[in-house]
């Protein structure tokens, strides 16, 4: 079950998958019990919730028309398969062999070799050992454990925009 639900302090929204006990704004941080967020749909299908919160978003600006003429996300889903090419045709038209491509970003993101934790891992770990961290706290932990300060701010903001982690006045906390 995914439900669109919204945050009474600073009007965000949000979709919510299952039900859980409390709920947390990803823009204020404001945590509540569940059943007392508002709900303006609860429906078993993620992309109709995705699409609602987009309508209503959409609607907010003044972009409700504009937005109805768009297709649906799973047509467009459908879509960006076909749009431009893979990464793959792309670095072996650039003259880059791809599968080297694959095992550097391999040997990158799972730290092989080092039988330590990946440099991703060690982002995640810094924001599970520190209450509520902000940037430089977590960019300093990694960087004590061998982790590059730009690969920390960019892992940092990859798991912002995917959703694992929230910010909010500058503190970061795991979702």
């Amino acid at each position: 079950m995914y439900a669109v639900v919204g945050c009474p302090e600073c009007s965000s929204l949000w979709v919510v998958k299952g039900r859980p006990e409390t709920s947390q704004c990803p823009t204020c941080g404001q945590t509540r019990a569940y059943e007392k967020r508002k709900q303006f749909v609860t429906t078993d299908d993620p992309d109709h919730a995705r699409e609602v919160r987009a309508s209503m978003l959409a609607a907010r600006q003044g972009h409700g028309d504009a937005f109805a003429e768009l297709d649906s996300f799973a047509q467009l889903d459908d879509r960006i398969e076909d749009a431009g090419i893979d990464d793959e045709t792309y670095l072996e038209a650039s003259g880059v062999d791809s599968d080297e491509v694959d095992a550097a970003a391999d040997r990158a993101t799972e730290g092989e070799g080092s039988g330590g934790p990946s440099r991703k891992e060690t982002v995640l770990a810094a924001l599970r050992e520190h209450d509520a961290p902000d940037e430089a706290t977590i960019v300093e932990y990694a960087e004590e454990r061998g982790v590059p300060p730009e690969y920390a701010r960019r892992a940092l903001d990859k798991l912002v925009r995917a959703g694992r982690v929230s910010e909010s006045g500058g503190e970061y906390r795991p979702l």
